[in-house]
């Protein structure tokens, strides 16, 4: 038996330049799933540390600072698109929202905005120990950043005013 024929075809069955294409596109694909999913298993196998970050809603309207108030947000998950991360709503503080404005003489004084409130969370999870960027969901946690607070029935933006990642317990 012939291992290739006189129509260019291995074993009488496939043809040899298509045999080299296929296993180009396999090679591709492989390399693609690798750069996609690497970093993902590395951090499944790293060892979890919990993180605590605190974000500050500033000056949230009247009728925002009523509906935390009537619907609280305090245990539930954070969502990320439309799946939910381990990331859990620990506490929640509705704070006078205080603004610096600049008076008639020119003097700049702090004045309390008697319908506006900070809305302040506090929001937990475990990251990989020793990560360089931590994040929840697509959203980078880094303390100055923007960061969506999303619940099942909740969305807003705030400002993330400080990230605590614990030290191993080794």
């Amino acid at each position: 038996m012939k291992l290739i024929n006189e129509k260019g075809k291995l074993f009488g069955v496939i043809n040899v330049v298509d045999l080299l294409v296929l296993l180009a596109v396999i090679a591709v694909a492989a390399g693609v799933g690798y750069k996609l999913f690497a970093p993902q298993i590395a951090e499944a196998a790293a060892k979890q540390v919990d993180m605590t970050m605190i974000v500050r809603v500033r000056g949230a309207t009247p009728f925002l600072v009523a509906e935390v108030e009537r619907n609280s947000q305090v245990g539930k998950q954070i969502v990320s698109g439309n799946s939910y991360t381990s990331a859990v709503i620990t506490d929640m503080q509705i704070e006078p929202y205080d603004q610096q404005v600049t008076t008639a003489d020119g003097r700049i004084v702090t004045a309390r905005d008697p319908d506006k409130r900070d809305l302040v969370f506090t929001i937990e999870t475990t990251v990989p120990e020793g990560t360089a960027s931590p994040s929840i969901g697509t959203q980078e946690v880094r303390a100055g950043r923007t960061f969506i607070v999303k619940t099942n029935d909740f969305e807003t933006t705030g400002n993330i005013d400080s990230v605590d990642i614990a030290a191993s317990a080794e």
